[in-house]
This record gives C-alpha cells, structure tokens and sequence, in this order.
C-alpha cells in the first residue's frame, strides 16, 4: 500500500487552525475526528484526523494533508494505522487493519526532499506494503501583504455599460493547481478602474515560496453570478516585492481572443500602485533565541566567550598543531542566509561557497561571529549534510596522507537521525572522526547512541565498521554557577582521546603505513 500524505502548509481562505496532535489512523472523510492533544513525546489515544477512502486500489494517493505544528528541539511522535474500509461504520474495529508504522515529524521534514518512505508492520510475517510521506513545512514567514491595483482599457462586457471589474487571487499548489486566496471588491462601470487597497497574508499567498507563480484572473461581475471573464495574468510574490515598476504592468491576455483574433493584443492591462510588508509578531518571537539577546547561547558577551566558541577554541587550539596548512573549512547549519533567505543546513561560514577555509582556529572564531551576525538562526537539526559534505573531501583522500577531524557543536537535537546513522556508517568506511559537543540544557541521547562505544551505529542491518563519533555535553565541564571549570583543557582532553586510536584503527585496516620522516633542510655553516 503506498499512501501519501503532505503534512504542511496551511492553504485553506479559512483562518488557520494551529493544533498539536498526533497523528492517527487513516480512514474515511466523511468520519474524519479531529481533536485537540498534545503532540509531543507521548502519542495521543485518539486519532488526529483520517484520510479520505479511495475505492479498489493497492496504492492509493490520498489528496488530504494534515497540518501540525512543528517544533525542531522537540522529539514529536507519529503513529500511522492503514485499515481497508468496506463498509460505511465510523467504527475501526468494522474495518480491516492493513499494517501501522511509526516516525518522528522531524524525521519527515528532514528527510530528502521532505520525502520519507517507511514499511508497514503489525501483522507477523507478511509483508504490508509501505507509506510515502511527503512535507511542505508551513513558511515560517508571518509576514502581511498590503498592495493596490488598477486596470486600463479593459474588455466592455456589458451590452448597456461598459464592465464591473473585480480581480481574483490563486496560488500555485504543488500538483500545478490552482487554489483561490483573495478576491477584490467590484468596481462598477469603469473600463479604468482603482481597486482599494487590501491585506493577505504572505503565506496565503505563495506559502512563503516568493518564486511561486500567483495567476490573477480579471472578471466583469454579473448580478446572476455569470460573470464574464476578460482575462488572466500570472506574476509572483517576488515581483510584487518589487513594487510599482515597469514589470509590474500586466498585460491581461484572453486565451480564446487571441486564438480567434490574428490582430489580438491584449484585454487591458493592470498595473500594480502600491506594495507593503509588515511582519505579525507573536508571543514566540518575544521569547524565542536571538543571538543578540542575552538568552542566546550564540550571545556575543563581550567579556566572555559563549559556549560555542569555547568549545570550538578548547578543541581547536590543540588539534590545529596536526594541520600542516593551518586552513579549516568551517560550516554552519540550521539557518536562513541572506540575500532570499534560503534555509540551509551546511553552508560556509566564510560567505564564500568556493573557499569554505579559515586561516587557524582564530579564523574559524571570525567567521563563526561575522556569521551569527548576518544569518537567521533556523531549524531543523540536520546532521547528515555536513557529515557527507565533509566525507566528501575524505573518500578523495584515501591513500593515508591526510585524515579528516569533523567537530560539531549543537544545541539541539537531530531532526535526520536515520539519515545521520546512514551518514556515519558510510563515513567509518574514510580517514574520519566526527566529534560531537553538546551545548545547552537539551537531553541528548540522540548524540549518545551515535557515541557507539556500547553499542557500534547501523544502519539497515549494516554496522559501522569503526566508531568514530565521540560525544561529550558541554554542560558536564561548567560549575553549578554556570562558570566554565578550570578546564576546557579537560573537555579538549575527554573528546580528542579517541581520535589517535581511530586513526589508526584506519590504517591498520587499510594496510597503510607511516610515510617516512621528511629529512629537514640542509645547512650551510658560517665560518
């Protein structure tokens, strides 16, 4: 059974309704529960909310999408039952259990193109099928759109008058439909007219995708509601952003006029007056993390090193001196980078995607600060993007001259975890070790089960052949006022112990040995 299931965006012209629940059985529209639980840690009893019946088929594409609140620190479970209906019971227990299975939101969202594929069980020993489920996160934009349009030399419709022009709104949904959004007042008897100005949210609009196509239809209203079409343009958020310009005059074009006419131009034109955005805040934006705010574990004390950079400082300063070339690629991940605020989960922290190196661990610190000062912090917590962008570099250097140290410092919890296993069972295969530090109050036992010193990482049935991954919680060397304690040099000691012994656990396996000591520089003696 292959069911799919998009769990996103708000698009309905009804006012949103956020919930946190769990997410349950899949069944009939028509018996559709929807509740309100809390969705967290622990699954609700009753179900969130079911999907429509599709008749006689083995792989359904179901049309309904569930909306959720997504919470990137918070581990949300989800449950999915899949029943054969037969009958018209609201009842599950008349219907036939097909399989259920199990997953995270998270793991939904991070998942590869927002698409994650997991089989089916509870019935022992037959096979049941799988459930693709694809996610459109909700935009994290709330920002308010207020914009004024106007027409000229409209299409006359009416036989007694000339034309009562009102514009309809549509955003583009991802199967190529269309979805209306706004509709304008009717101006009457003009073949110019000036529509007031209204507000939409952004959202509403394009679902914060500014490059999403917005298709405008122009109308002549009729009093029986048969009201006559003059013409349609497309155009997008990005271009109403813009404002009044040159490119934001449409042309109104009637695709059976200009079939039917050679000497067609167009229905009119509509020019856009005015654009204006204004951001909604709500209670969350006042308490959420900002790096300039004291709150932040990315504030920038100036009498103090936060967490971040004493971490990266402790470590970095001892394992620099193995480097011959004193250059690190730094990246970031988990955040929104300027100009178009796009989302991305391993980005330079140079600024520069074609020279990712920073001169010493200084050079990391400098562009770690110059970083947190120009992106938006943003969630999920991807591990798997920097961990293969880094076995990248490695699995071209296989021969023993260099070996790769990945530090990663995180206050969060991993949003991929299957994706990041798959990733460090590939990466114990390369010359590299990935050393986790945990800053913040967060329960990380996510980062522990990567740690395999009791238990080695798999993924799929296949174990890694080495354990490279070393996690320790910054929080384990700070006192109980919150005062780093006499040692980051500790907390260096405690996460680069097992580097030596996992490099040459690599060599060993590869039958690489040492390079003979390079002979130093003859000398010429001064008399």
């Amino acid at each position: 059974i292959r069911t799919q299931h998009s769990l996103g965006s708000v698009l309905s012209e009804e006012p949103a309704i956020r919930t946190q629940h769990s997410l349950g059985s899949v069944l009939s529209e028509e018996t559709a529960i929807r509740t309100q639980h809390s969705l967290g840690s622990v699954l609700s009893e009753e179900p969130f909310g079911r999907t429509e019946v599709i008749d006689n088929t083995l792989n359904p594409n179901f049309v309904r999408k569930f909306f959720l609140d997504f919470f990137f620190e918070e581990k949300q479970s989800l449950r999915f039952d899949v029943y054969n209906v037969d009958s018209r019971s609201s009842n599950i227990s008349k219907f036939d259990f097909l399989g259920q299975t199990f997953c995270t939101l998270g793991e939904i969202i991070g998942s590869t193109g927002g698409r994650l594929e997991n089989s089916l069980s509870g019935i022992p020993g037959k096979k049941l099928g799988a459930i693709i489920f694809t996610a459109e996160e909700l935009s994290n934009c709330r920002d308010i759109a207020t914009m004024q349009l106007c027409a000229n030399k409209l299409d006359k419709k009416d036989f007694f008058g000339k034309s009562d022009p009102f514009l309809v709104f549509y955003r583009s949904n991802e199967d190529g439909t269309f979805t209306i959004c706004h509709k304008t007042e009717v101006v009457k008897n003009t073949l110019n007219p000036v529509w007031q100005p209204f507000t939409i949210p952004v959202r509403a609009l394009c679902n914060g995708d500014y490059d999403r196509t917005v298709k405008v239809d122009v109308y002549d209203w009729d009093r029986d509601g048969s009201h006559d079409f003059i013409g349609e343009f497309t155009t997008s958020y990005r271009d109403f952003s813009r404002g009044q310009n040159q490119f934001n005059v449409y042309e109104v074009l009637n695709p059976k006029k200009k079939g039917k006419k050679k000497k067609y131009i167009n229905s009119g034109t509509v020019t856009l007056l005015s654009f204006k955005v204004e951001s909604e805040y709500t209670f969350v934006d006042f308490i959420r993390g900002d790096p300039s705010q004291p709150t932040s574990l990315h504030y920038m004390n100036p009498y103090q090193m936060n967490a971040y950079a004493m971490a990266l400082k402790a470590v970095g300063d001892i394992i620099q001196d193995y480097d011959s070339d004193k250059l690190f690629p730094a990246y970031g991940f988990g955040a929104k980078l300027p100009p178009d605020g796009k989302i991305s989960h391993a980005f330079p922290l140079s600024g520069d995607n074609e020279n990712p190196n920073c001169v010493g661990i200084e050079g990391v610190l400098e562009a770690y600060f110059q970083s947190i000062r120009t992106v938006q912090l943003y969630g999920p917590t991807n591990f798997s993007p920097v961990i293969n962008q880094v076995a990248r570099s490695a699995q071209d250097v296989t021969d023993g001259s260099q070996y790769f140290v990945l530090l990663m410092i995180t206050d969060g919890v991993i949003s991929d975890m299957v994706q990041t296993k798959e990733a460090v069972v590939n990466a114990a295969a390369l010359p590299m070790s990935i050393i986790i530090i945990g800053v913040g109050p967060a329960e990380f036992d996510a980062m522990e089960e990567l740690d395999g010193d009791e238990v080695r990482v798999s993924f799929r049935g296949h174990f890694a052949e080495r354990d490279i991954v070393q996690f320790v919680p910054f929080r384990d060397y700070m006192d109980r006022s919150g005062n780093q304690v006499l040692s980051m040099a500790r907390l260096a000691k405690d996460v680069l112990a097992e580097i030596p012994e996992q490099l040459l656990g690599f060599m060993k396996t590869r039958g690489i040995e040492p390079r003979p000591p390079m002979s130093p520089p003859p000398t010429t003696a001064h008399a």
